[in-house]
């Protein structure tokens, strides 16, 4: 939780909304890769870890959050 902490909420939430959404056109990658999952077709070891990839800020972002709300 120590390197939780040491990471800036600014950082994190630009991380989400460059990183976690990108490519922004026709439509963001994670959301692409959400509706796969729930369509049961995110197979692919690629896919698999693209969503890992763009997923994670996202992650983080509600790690710090619920950290911060917490304390």
């Amino acid at each position: 939780m120590h390197l939780l902490d040491q990471i800036p909420l600014n950082l994190v939430i630009l991380a989400a909304l460059t990183l976690g959404l990108a490519p922004f056109f026709p439509e963001p990658h994670i959301w692409e890769k959400l509706k796969m999952l729930a369509a049961g077709s995110l197979t692919r070891p690629v896919d698999i870890f693209d969503l890992l990839l763009h997923g994670l800020p996202f992650l983080l972002l509600a790690a710090k959050l619920a950290r911060k709300a917490l304390a």
